[in-house]
């Protein structure tokens, strides 16, 4: 199989985290916009073409049983690529026996050219048979080596070929399908549709309605709109280590930026979506005694212990601008290989801190409503 020496360039991968969830926040709201349908998707068919087409996903996608084909034609290409990497490390284990053999000879060289001995010219001899020898092995590896590599190319071919004939036969399975769909029976249509309806129909759980007012609504908007916003960017890690999988142990490549990528997007996932998570109440707490409370009394114990919570996110927002600023000023990038930028990351401890102290002042102005008793 051949390498794939992509390296995702920065400039991709932060215009990524930016544009894609706001691609799909308005695909998202498109859709819900439009009526139930239940039919399959040219668009989403193809796209299973493209990212799991080596194992027939698109056919079983299709209800076409003749994507079993192609799991019997990629389990050779890993068994191949396995063995790939297997001859490799003796090709190389080989090839530094050679090197050391090549340096022994150059030194026996030396010692006779200085000594004129019997022994040191015995010495050249018996090492350039050594040396020749481990070049015949290196040959030898090397032949392993590129016969496995010939191997799960071939099959690789193969399921390229499919692929490309599917490529042009994938709307007729998506037709076809969708006549499926049509006969089946109308129960089973309802039943389906409302199974559906079920999985995709917002919860209703969450914490009570309190009394609210601009500032508050305003508040619980942001945080709102940043928790959506960010919950996409798990769409992206399972691209990219979908991505990481592929190349590692298909085409044996493994990457140097995917699991720095998505480590660094996951920290800034976690310190932006703070807020939100205050929002909807989602933060663990011990609330044996709590839970037991009145909404009014609930609110009176809010705003006793809020005053922990202000200490702790000033101390918080303060480092955070300080480490952020610091960083800033140095342009600091991370020290592997990827080279991506640390500065962005150590940014958003800024940004999270804020969104975070802001809904726990909006926290705050709804307990005092729920005491004084205020509708807002």
């Amino acid at each position: 199989m051949p390498d794939l020496p992509f390296i995702l360039p920065h400039w991709l991968y932060w215009s990524t985290l930016v544009v894609f969830p706001l691609l799909a926040m308005v695909m998202v709201r498109r859709e819900q916009q439009r009526p139930q349908n239940r039919k399959a998707s040219l668009v989403l068919a193809y796209l299973m073409w493209l990212g799991g087409g080596f194992v027939g996903l698109h056919r079983f996608y299709a209800r076409n049983l003749w994507g079993i084909i192609f799991i019997p034609l990629f389990l050779p290409i890993l068994y191949g690529n396995a063995q790939q990497k297997v001859a490799r490390d003796g090709e190389s284990d080989v090839r530094r026996m050679v090197v050391d053999a090549e340096f022994d000879l150059d030194d026996a060289k030396a010692r006779f050219k200085q000594s004129g001995e019997k022994k040191d010219e015995i010495k050249i001899v018996e090492v350039e048979k050594i040396l020749v020898q481990q070049r015949q092995n290196l040959t030898s590896a090397t032949e392993v080596t590129n016969n496995w590599h010939k191997f799960s190319g071939i099959v690789a071919l193969v399921i390229v070929i499919l692929l490309a004939i599917d490529a042009f036969l994938l709307p007729g399975l998506i037709r076809r399908c969708a006549e499926k769909e049509e006969k089946e029976p109308e129960e089973l249509k309802r039943e389906t549709f409302s199974n559906s309806q079920d999985e995709l129909a917002p919860s209703h759980e969450g914490p009570p309605i309190r009394p609210h007012n601009r500032f508050t609504d305003f508040v619980d908007f942001i945080n709102g709109w940043v928790g959506e916003f960010i919950c996409y960017w798990t769409v992206i890690a399972i691209a990219v280590y979908y991505y990481e999988v592929l190349a590692r142990y298909v085409f044996n490549s493994p990457t140097n930026w995917a699991h720095e990528s998505m480590y660094l997007m996951f920290g800034m996932m976690y310190m932006l979506g703070g807020g939100f998570g205050l929002r909807v109440e989602t933060h663990v707490r011990v609330d044996i005694f709590y839970l037991h409370l009145s909404e009014k009394y609930k609110a009176v114990f809010d705003l006793v212990t809020s005053v922990v919570f202000f200490i702790f996110m000033l101390a918080l927002l303060w480092s955070g601008w300080v480490f952020a600023g610091y960083s800033i000023g140095l342009w600091e990038v991370s020290f592997t290989e990827w080279a991506i930028q640390h500065w962005v990351v150590k940014l958003s401890i800024v940004f999270g801190s804020a969104l975070l102290l802001l809904q726990g002042t909006a926290k705050v102005v709804k307990d005092v409503l729920i005491v004084s008793g205020s509708k807002g």
